[in-house]
């Protein structure tokens, strides 16, 4: 389709090339911004299927995890203080999507 860059159609509605699933709150793959802005297990198991090998899990919440998940979340927690630095606007402002995610990662 001319003008469709970086789209893909499938199943009658408009996907990000990328991801392979709707990136709408609506369709249930991500939550809002004040349920903590992240994907949903839902959208994590869309993506899953849409991505054959993908080794996407959902966000690391529990007060005491385990090892490897206490490694993801530090990991996460690192990645997002980047880019809380690169977009200075969002780090301010306590309900942007960024902000929001950290606070749901307990970071």
């Amino acid at each position: 389709m001319p003008g469709c860059m970086g789209v893909a159609m499938r199943g009658g509605g408009a996907v990000r090339k990328g991801m392979g699933i709707k990136t709408s709150v609506k369709s249930g793959n991500f939550r809002p911004t004040k349920q903590g802005a992240g994907m949903t297990k839902k959208g994590v198991a869309a993506y899953r299927r849409a991505n054959p090998g993908s080794k996407l899990q959902t966000a690391v919440t529990e007060s005491n995890p385990g090892p490897a998940r206490a490694k993801r979340r530090k990991s996460f927690c690192a990645r997002s203080a980047g880019q809380m630095k690169m977009y200075p606007e969002a780090a301010k402002d306590p309900n942007s999507r960024i902000r929001q995610a950290r606070r749901r990662w307990k970071c």
